[in-house]
């Protein structure tokens, strides 16, 4: 996915890299390469610009120009600014599951945004992988056949769901989903939340109250990186009404661009802990 940003860049540095001094004038060229890079790869204009002015920074400063190789020094001072802006090398991106069972991971974002699917991705992981006993409950009362979907889902890779109560409302889900988990002992239970088209004071409302009542130790954002510069207004909305935890990307194949990773790590400051390919589970 990165393919195509990372030959942009390397088109550039190529450029730098024989030189024996550079000018300042060579490196605001070079970045201004870097930023029409950024932008094709769909990252965001602030996003980008903030980058681009970090980068320029430290590469005009005196131990780049003045350097031996001052063409290698701009590459190592982009390469570190990635890493940075991607969380920097030691960040943790796992599921924290260090809490009292049962855990509670609450799953947010638009609709049709892959939420139902990448809850039951992750369920099938912790309870592979992780050997956790899981239990999802959908409490998307609005999108028709939502919760028989979870429902499908759960059954195919083995994973409890709640039983589905005709009628009832997201809160009243919630509720009865913790007491559920608790009393038949699992270690995990994954609230897949209703999404919108769009964001809402309806849909913050009854995320927040799902909150309240669920008292959530992870909540990930579930944002389509097919949406690019909108995944990121996604991204402002939620992060000011929930406290995030973390981002979960899908259908990161079917996107060359692969800037919205770049973007959604920046202005939600939180990890990407997922990155969704594919509806198989």
């Amino acid at each position: 996915m990165f393919d195509n940003l990372t030959g942009r860049l390397g088109d550039v540095f190529s450029k730098l890299k024989g030189r024996g001094s550079l000018s300042e004038k060579d490196v605001d060229e070079a970045m201004r390469e870097v930023r029409r890079a950024l932008l094709e790869a769909d990252v965001a204009l602030p996003v980008a610009k903030s980058f681009i002015d970090k980068v320029r920074t430290r590469a005009i400063g005196h131990e780049v120009l003045k350097s031996v190789t001052p063409g290698q020094q701009v590459i190592k001072i982009v390469h570190d600014e990635l890493v940075e802006m991607l969380g920097g090398a030691e960040a943790d991106t796992s599921i924290s599951l260090r809490a009292a069972a049962p855990v509670v991971l609450m799953m947010v974002g638009l609709q049709g945004s892959g939420k139902t699917t990448s809850t039951a991705k992750i369920a099938k992981r912790l309870t592979g992988r992780d050997k956790r006993k899981v239990m999802m409950a959908s409490l998307d009362t609005r999108r028709p056949a939502a919760q028989e979907q979870l429902k499908v889902l759960g059954e195919q890779v083995g994973v409890a769901t709640l039983p589905i109560v005709a009628g009832e409302q997201p809160v009243a889900i919630a509720r009865r989903a913790v007491e559920a988990a608790r009393l038949g002992g699992f270690d995990v239970l994954m609230l897949d939340t209703a999404g919108r088209i769009h964001i809402d004071e309806e849909l913050m409302g009854e995320v927040a109250e799902v909150r309240d009542i669920a008292n959530p130790h992870e909540t990930l954002l579930v944002a389509d990186s097919l949406t690019g510069q909108d995944a990121v207004n996604v991204a402002q909305s939620f992060t000011g009404e929930v406290p995030l935890t973390g981002v979960v990307l899908t259908r990161m194949d079917g996107d060359a661009r692969g800037g919205a990773a770049l973007s959604m790590r920046y202005v939600t400051g939180k990890p990407i802990k997922f990155a969704g390919t594919g509806e198989k589970l």
